[in-house]
């Protein structure tokens, strides 16, 4: 986002602040996005529904609470949105799950120059599924909702060295593990 975007979107928030009805532009603008990241977290409509209304909820009525903090204003929805999915799971005691679509996964190979098969990508997905949760949010923050470590950080209330740290350890274990799946199945 540019500074100019990042602008507008906190004098949303301001206006907000004075007339809740001007919250409904940012409820707008980031209704799916937010839907989607809770959705790859839980693969259930209705308790994602549910999870996404609390989200908005809790932004507006926290609205006034709200500061600048140099990120986009995305970032304070998706930290809400990761706190409700994290409390609801510790609620329950399961496991957190995720629902990594094959189709975003080539999106993600998609910007690089190798081709890949449908044998890499299938072992892949497999593989993801396997790493913790901290692990797989820092990478669907990174890689599918093209967050930078700044508000990586923000929203997993991390320092940004830690959210680097996060993401190139996930992405050492994703590579470490896919080269000895790759050896095991008899392919090198």
């Amino acid at each position: 986002m540019s500074e100019e975007e990042i602008r507008q979107e906190y004098e949303a928030v301001d206006r907000s602040k004075k007339d809740p009805s001007a919250f409904g532009l940012l409820y707008e603008k980031y209704f799916d996005r937010i839907f989607n990241f809770i959705y790859t977290q839980t693969d259930d409509e209705d308790l994602t529904a549910d999870l996404c209304s609390q989200t908005f909820l809790i932004a507006l009525g926290n609205v006034h609470k709200f500061e600048f903090r140099g990120v986009p204003v995305s970032a304070w929805f998706y930290r809400i949105a990761s706190n409700e999915v994290n409390k609801h799971y510790r609620k329950f005691k399961s496991k957190k799950v995720y629902s990594l679509e094959e189709v975003r996964l080539r999106e993600l190979f998609s910007r690089e120059e190798e081709e890949y098969s449908e044998e890499i990508l299938i072992k892949l997905l497999e593989l993801m599924k396997e790493l913790p949760s901290d692990m797989l949010e820092v990478l669907q923050l990174r890689f599918f909702e093209d967050k930078d470590f700044k508000e990586i950080a923000f929203i997993l209330e991390i320092t940004e060295s830690g959210a680097k740290m996060r993401t190139y350890r996930a992405l050492d274990r994703l590579r470490k593990d896919f080269n000895v799946k790759i050896k095991y199945d008899g392919k090198e």
